[in-house]
């Protein structure tokens, strides 16, 4: 079974080190990071594949029901507060769980494995063939089995395919969430690659056709693991 990658934002000390003990207990998650602010948090949500998200609610600058309402989260998200009064008001927001300090390890249990069904589900529910990109004046299909590698620029996505190159102004992070991570990955800062378009890997570097694309080591683990599996 894949690991659910998560983080925690959280900025009580002594409910951080909770939160992350009962993590660590549970094999299915991968604790990313941990931020004491929301909008470090943020930085990382941006930039990163999350699969779940621990969220405190009271925190100073930017609370989390206002990062929750000001951002688009694509990851299922845990409320971890001692506020009962902001349950409703989570739910709008299509949260995953609400749990109320201090909460208990079979507490959290029901919690995460709500998560972990919930995303199974998705997965299930929607097998993706394509995806549709933002161009500068459309938006264009692309079929994934068709995709060789995306190049970060200065301010957009140049898709390499089979057939053509396609700008887009869409970040990383926006296809990470689009695109399943067995079949196209991040593995560098400015790079994703389809797997199976892969001719060979070494010294930390992919050929595909006359490209040579670096593997960063911030991607690395979670690459070969991704090309262990299809070994």
């Amino acid at each position: 079974m894949d690991k659910l990658t998560c983080i925690i934002i959280e900025d009580e000390p002594l409910a951080l080190e909770k939160t992350k003990d009962f993590v660590n207990k549970v094999p299915f998650l991968q604790l990313s990071g941990t931020f004491d602010n929301a909008l470090t948090g943020l930085a990382y949500l941006n930039n990163h594949k999350v699969d779940l998200l621990f969220l405190d609610i009271n925190m100073d600058e930017l609370s989390g029901i206002e990062l929750l309402e000001t951002t688009n989260i694509n990851s299922q998200v845990i409320i971890t507060t001692a506020y009962q009064e902001y349950a409703l008001k989570g739910y709008e927001l299509r949260i995953t769980d609400y749990l109320l300090k201090p909460f208990t390890f079979n507490r959290f249990l029901q919690a995460v494995n709500k998560a972990q069904e919930n995303l199974s589900q998705r997965a299930v529910d929607k097998p993706v063939d394509y995806i549709f990109v933002k161009t500068e004046n459309r938006l264009e299909k692309i079929m994934i089995q068709d995709i060789l590698y995306i190049e970060g620029m200065r301010d957009y996505l140049r898709i390499h395919t089979t057939t053509k190159k396609i700008m887009t102004l869409q970040g990383f992070t926006e296809l990470e969430q689009m695109l399943p991570a067995h079949l196209v990955c991040r593995v560098h800062k400015s790079y994703m690659v389809a797997i199976q378009k892969i001719d060979s890997i070494e010294r930390s570097r992919i050929k595909i056709g006359d490209q040579l694309i670096p593997v960063s080591e911030t991607y690395k683990e979670a690459f070969l693991q991704i090309i262990n599996n299809k070994a």
